[in-house]
């Protein structure tokens, strides 16, 4: 894992041209994701939105459109809570290589009760994390097939004052939704640090980094219609959190630059600068939880039970 340097400069509004190269955003069609989105298809690349709504997802094209002209975009259905149809989904992607996949969709539950997958998962943990470990492994193929692609996960801050129970996983002991929100995670974080240090160990080129957006209000987003609107009166009253939180297009500036800064390393940890909450994307110290690397190994075996699948994918 790597440790803290001081990293290149960045500037978020100048970012590295990326033409010819194929990004999967999953949840790309709204909220933080489609800010990562619309701001990896400025440089030229392509990018896919991968998404369980086509016309939210064709929404989405037609606003990254107009805000960048010629910008290449396209959509894949993914349903990440559906673990039978995300080999279809990586299929469906058509392409020779893949340079980099974000992480980034994921469900919060604001209330009980407790729901489940039709594999009969808790909602946030399958979606959250097991759909994206599932949907990584079938597309570790293409990944390491190409040369430097990056598997960007993106967590919460929330989850670094949280604590995993492997023996409940599944949340079905005192479920409380923001916490098996946070856990859900902290999974996903520790997946992003564990696939690194396989990947490192199978000699792959490809890299895991792990993100977090901080914190993020539609009060503070400006408007992408129709995706996302914002009124007058909205953005008056969101002026006072603007000192503590960011909207969404920055927070989605840490997943852009770990997928296209070239001084990234994997096993990273990148988050906004000012208290983890907001501004510009930096380096994080990984630390407590998100650096127990046995824990970490014992959800991976965990996870690929759950899953169905092969523990030990072909990583090289």
């Amino acid at each position: 894992m790597s440790s803290l340097h001081s990293p290149a400069p960045w500037d978020v509004r100048r970012l590295p041209h990326a033409e010819g190269k194929n990004f999967l955003v999953t949840g790309g069609n709204a909220g933080i994701g489609y800010f990562v989105a619309e701001q990896l298809a400025g440089t030229g690349a392509t990018v896919i939105l991968a998404s369980r709504d086509p016309a939210k997802a064709e929404a989405a094209q037609v606003s990254i459109r107009t805000r960048v002209p010629g910008a290449h975009v396209r959509h894949i259905r993914l349903d990440l809570a559906d673990l039978s149809s995300l080999k279809a989904s990586a299929d469906a992607l058509r392409l020779d290589r893949l340079d980099a996949v974000v992480c980034n969709a994921g469900v919060l539950l604001d209330q009980p009760p407790r729901r489940e997958t039709m594999d009969g998962n808790e909602l946030m943990f399958a979606t959250n994390h097991l759909g994206h470990f599932a949907l990584i492994w079938w597309l570790a193929p293409l990944l390491t097939a190409t040369p430097a692609s990056r598997v960007v996960t993106t967590g919460s801050f929330t989850a670094k004052s949280e604590s995993l129970d492997l023996d409940d996983l599944q949340s079905t002991r005192d479920y409380r939704p923001k916490r098996t929100y946070a856990r859900s995670k902290l999974a996903q974080m520790l997946f992003g640090f564990e696939l690194d240090r396989r990947l490192r160990a199978a000699g792959s080129t490809t890299l895991s980094v792990i993100t977090h957006p901080g914190g993020a209000l539609d009060s503070l987003t400006p408007s992408r219609p129709p995706v996302h609107v914002r009124t007058s009166g909205e953005r008056l009253r969101g002026l006072p959190a603007g000192l503590l939180l960011q909207s969404k297009e920055a927070a989605a500036w840490p997943a852009v630059r770990a997928v296209l800064d070239p001084s990234v390393c994997g096993g990273q940890l990148w988050g906004p600068r000012v208290f983890g909450i907001r501004g510009l994307p930096t380096l994080e110290p990984i630390q407590g939880h998100l650096a127990d690397t046995v824990l970490a190994a014992r959800l991976w075996t965990a996870t690929a039970s759950l899953t169905g699948l092969d523990p030990s994918p072909n990583l090289r």
